[in-house]
């Protein structure tokens, strides 16, 4: 299927302050977040015209930038209005919404405290992928060689551009092999997250979910969290070995992209997507169409 690149789509993008057209949106090759992965985002979602929880994430996006060493340079109600004013330029209702951070082209060492700190924002259409009988069917997911890296070696809580290399070249793995996406363990073998995505599990009518330490705490996944104990669904966030994977019963995993998808399959354990499942896609969607 041919799909036209981001770099030749038209519409608008908002950066450091300018709307313009998407295709005049550009920076140099030699910027210093392209070298150094000196950069963050974050991945939004707008229902209807509207980004859900738009606040929650300017204020993660500018802690990111801080975890990072450097500060964007806008208030998160300034990149609230922004975000908003994209979505209304480009006409859009269901929509992807990336805002993205980083350091320009006036340092080119490691040492770059002195570099302009860029801004800008885009939007792409990005309708639910399915609905919900669909998506009880479950997706498969592999297990990743690459782990999660332990948080005194990287700035884990941050939405940082550098820390997806490891997640890109795991999905990449899993679709070669025929998955939807890959497990992640964390550098002590414990389940981590998927590559993009956080991983829940259920016993018993109880939902299990990793401790997010090494990992970033999603926006979605807290959410999700916050409509199961609105249902009286214990919600119980521990260490998780790959090996009780044998022992529950259903799973399923959240973010902006993935909303709430059940899960059929991770490397040799099978799961049979159920009411709680069901229950968490209903209210979500019911959430974030408010």
């Amino acid at each position: 299927m041919s799909v036209l690149p981001f770099d030749q789509r038209d519409g608008f993008i908002w950066m450091n302050g300018v709307l313009m057209p998407a295709q005049d949106a550009k920076l140099h090759v030699l910027s210093h977040g392209l070298h150094y992965g000196s950069s963050v985002f974050e991945g939004e979602r707008a229902y209807g015209g509207k980004i859900f929880k738009i606040s929650e994430h300017s204020e993660r996006f500018r802690k990111s930038a801080e975890i990072l060493d450097f500060e964007i340079p806008y208030s998160v109600a300034e990149l609230d209005a922004a975000k908003q004013l994209v979505v209304e330029k480009n006409a859009m209702q269901s929509c992807y919404v990336r805002p993205v951070a980083w350091r320009g082209s006036e340092m080119m060492a490691v040492s770059a405290q002195n570099a302009t700190i860029n801004v800008a924002i885009a939007v792409w259409d990005w309708p639910s992928m399915f609905d919900v009988n669909e998506k009880m069917r479950g997706i498969r997911l592999d297990i990743a060689e690459f782990r999660r890296p332990d948080p005194a070696t990287a700035p884990c809580h941050a939405k940082a551009a550098g820390l997806y290399m490891i997640c890109t070249i795991s999905k990449h793995r899993a679709e070669r092999r025929g998955y939807a996406d890959a497990m992640m363990l964390d550098w002590q073998g414990r389940v981590a997250e998927c590559t993009g995505a956080n991983i829940f599990f259920t016993k018993d009518g109880v939902i299990h979910t990793p401790i997010a330490d090494c990992f970033l705490d999603g926006i979605t996944r807290r959410t999700v969290i916050d409509l199961a104990r609105a249902r009286g669904i214990e919600v119980v966030q521990r260490r998780i070995m790959p090996e009780e994977l044998a022992t529950l019963d259903e799973c399923f995993i959240c973010g902006t992209g993935a909303e709430v998808t059940p899960v059929s399959e991770v490397g040799p354990y099978k799961f049979t997507p159920g009411q709680i499942s069901r229950t968490l896609i209903e209210d979500y969607t019911a959430a974030v169409n408010k």
